[in-house]
């Protein structure tokens, strides 16, 4: 269930910690077996960002199940730091994925007294103040159950106060959610927190976020959080749009069709591109911190980010599979494939 290994050591300085699940999507095949593969929203974030060549470690911990040691294991060829090695007696998380004709999920989670929920605010807090060089925190998708309220909301505020660039994935799962006014909620709360969100066209209509269409909704949570910086809103194979608070608006969309064997990471390899782009920008600007290069961001260096993201997206779907290409990849892709950039 391993893949080969890319070139992020994990002693290189973590610049990002990601919180939240990690687990095992059991796919279902035509036959009526089931594949299982390593998953799990931030997980695959995880691995997405360290390919792209960012210092990132997980904060969550990972059970001693086989399961387990298979995702530590991933972690680890991939180059991205574990913030609590040992493993946990809690089982794995287990998600049953149904694809449809268009590659498309959908899901049922299993997710009680699971290893990745055997957290703490003040453990996730802890762990982040031993990275010396830490930029950004990221969370959301099933870490936005209001069951777990109590652990990611105060880390969040923590987070922000402290300095470091909040990044929350809203990427909802209402099916699975037993309260969804709860659930609505805290993923607003938790967007309270955010110098940067991230929200699909269904994401929006899942918080019924008022609106004529999926842009219009997006300006309107943008609207609705004036703390957040940048918002941005993905569109499967319709594109994506980057959304600044200073007025900014970019829009890109692959040309061509893309050859989609399944849309399972495309999501989290996306935003792992966004972030890769934009950090890279903040050093390369010599910025006093990764949240104030967001906060000032122009049109222009939008524009770059948004592409490289989307570039991330479209050679995820082309795999089985979450396998999130690496920086030089997306870049190549990038440059030989121009992308729309006005919505038709």
């Amino acid at each position: 269930m391993t893949s080969a290994p890319h070139t992020s050591p994990a002693t290189a300085p973590v610049h990002a910690a990601i919180a939240g699940e990690a687990l095992i999507d059991l796919i279902r095949r035509p036959d009526g077996s089931y594949l299982p593969c390593l998953g799990g929203a931030l997980y695959n974030l995880c691995r997405a960002l360290a390919r792209q060549g960012v210092g990132t470690q997980y904060l969550n911990p990972l059970s001693r199940d086989r399961f387990g040691r298979e995702l530590a294991a991933q972690l680890v060829v991939d180059g991205v730091g574990l913030a609590q090695p040992e493993p946990v007696q809690q089982v794995t998380s287990l998600a049953v994925v149904h694809l449809n004709a268009h590659g498309h999920p959908d899901y049922a989670f299993y997710r009680d007294g699971v290893a990745d929920r055997a957290v703490s605010a003040q453990g996730l807090s802890a762990a982040c103040a031993t990275l010396p060089a830490l930029q950004l925190v990221c969370t959301g998708a099933l870490a936005l159950d209001a069951r777990d309220a109590a652990i990611y909301l105060p880390w969040l505020a923590a987070q922000r106060a402290a300095g470091r660039c909040v990044v929350v994935d809203a990427n909802l799962r209402p099916s699975v959610m037993p309260d969804l006014g709860a659930y609505r909620s805290t993923v607003h709360a938790a967007l309270a927190h955010a110098h940067v969100i991230k929200a699909s066209d269904e994401d929006l209509e899942h918080l019924a976020v008022p609106g004529g269409d999926a842009l219009a909704r997006a300006e309107h949570l943008l609207a609705a959080h004036p703390q957040a910086d940048l918002l941005a809103l993905t569109l499967g194979a319709q594109g994506a749009w980057l959304l600044h608070q200073s007025g900014h608006q970019c829009f890109a969309k692959e040309a061509d069709l893309l050859q989609v064997v399944d849309t399972v990471g495309a999501g989290d390899s996306f935003l792992a591109g966004l972030l890769a782009h934009l950090l890279r920008q903040s050093q390369a600007a010599g910025a006093a911190s990764f949240a104030q290069h967001v906060g000032g961001l122009a049109a222009d260096a939008c524009e770059q980010a948004l592409r490289h993201a989307l570039a991330s997206a479209s050679l995820c779907v082309m795999e089985q599979g979450c396998v999130p290409p690496g920086w030089e990849a997306a870049r190549a892709w990038s440059q030989q494939h121009p992308a729309v950039q006005a919505p038709r």
